[in-house]
């Protein structure tokens, strides 16, 4: 049986130079805003013949827009209207009218309704309160867990949830993909997923910590509780990717990066669980692997 505990500073390592990396990126050059947070730009148009969100994003692609959020006035559930609500990020003048132009040249004739430019929907007071709610949701976990468990555990948990945090947040700086307010849900969702994994872990060590044999390393006996889970733990994150994989190929351009954050989210998550959290709860209790239960306080 391969021994994730002893083999530590493998899985560290890996870890380090991964949130190095990203930790570099997110400082020098930082994350590719969407409107929710910075504001754009709404285009109000009404075509002669009716459009599908499809044949207006595949316009907006060709000028760089195609994470645009199209909406369509309709009231009889039909995926064309003529009435079309495109909002888009900051846009130049001269940029918009080529645009305008494609849309009229491919998609036929419209009436502009309105053109005007907005503020940012997700204010600076609300991704403080995303913070917040976060750092809260820490605390309250580190309660629990301490309640349940032990204060060691819980501080091993929450250090793989900031792993995991930290990691989604340095591929959306590393690829500049593009946050909206559905990151944010995102994010919180991914702090929830990956905890439940590392309390399963954890309480299979506690179930074993019970039936310690003094003749068995603390290191063996969290390795054994970790494969005791692996089955579990492999189907939940399959049955979870699954459906993830399924939102991020087929979902559409508007949910792309919420999949892709629960995707990248869900993955660090299985990871930190398995490989991080019960070698973490042992580097903490200050032993060195291999001690056995004779030596344990």
């Amino acid at each position: 049986m391969f021994s994730i505990v002893k083999n530590y500073k493998i899985f560290f390592s890996i870890t380090i130079i991964f949130l190095l990396i990203g930790i570099g990126s997110i400082v020098t050059r930082g994350f590719n805003l969407g409107i929710d947070f910075t504001g754009g730009s709404i285009v109000d148009l009404t075509f002669e013949n009716p459009v599908s969100v499809a044949q207006v994003r595949d316009v907006l692609k060709e000028h760089d827009m195609g994470n645009s959020i199209i909406q369509l006035e309709n009231s009889d559930g039909k995926t064309e209207s003529n009435s079309v609500l495109i909002r888009t990020g900051v846009v130049g003048d001269t940029e918009l009218r080529s645009t305008m132009g494609d849309l009229q040249s491919k998609l036929g004739n419209y009436q502009i309704q309105r053109v005007e430019q907005v503020g940012a929907t997700i204010g600076s007071e609300l991704v403080e309160q995303a913070a917040i709610a976060i750092f809260l949701s820490w605390i309250l976990m580190i309660a629990y867990i301490t309640f349940r468990f032990e204060f060691k555990f819980a501080i091993a948990a929450i250090i793989a949830l900031i792993i995991d945090v930290m990691v989604v947040l340095s591929y959306f700086s590393l690829f500049q993909m593009e946050m909206d307010s559905s990151f944010v849900a995102a994010l919180l969702t991914v702090v929830g997923y990956s905890v439940n994994g590392t309390i399963v872990i954890f309480d299979r060590i506690r179930e074993n910590l019970k039936i310690h044999r003094r003749s068995e390393s603390l290191a063996d006996m969290i390795d054994h509780s970790i494969w005791q889970c692996m089955t579990r733990t492999i189907y939940t994150v399959a049955t979870s990717l699954f459906a993830i994989v399924s939102i991020f190929l087929f979902g559409g351009e508007t949910i792309h990066n919420f999949s892709f954050a629960m995707l990248v989210g869900f993955a660090s998550g299985a990871y930190t669980s398995i490989f991080l959290a019960g070698p973490m709860w042992l580097f903490l209790k200050n032993k060195k692997f291999g001690v056995t239960a004779a030596d344990k306080a």
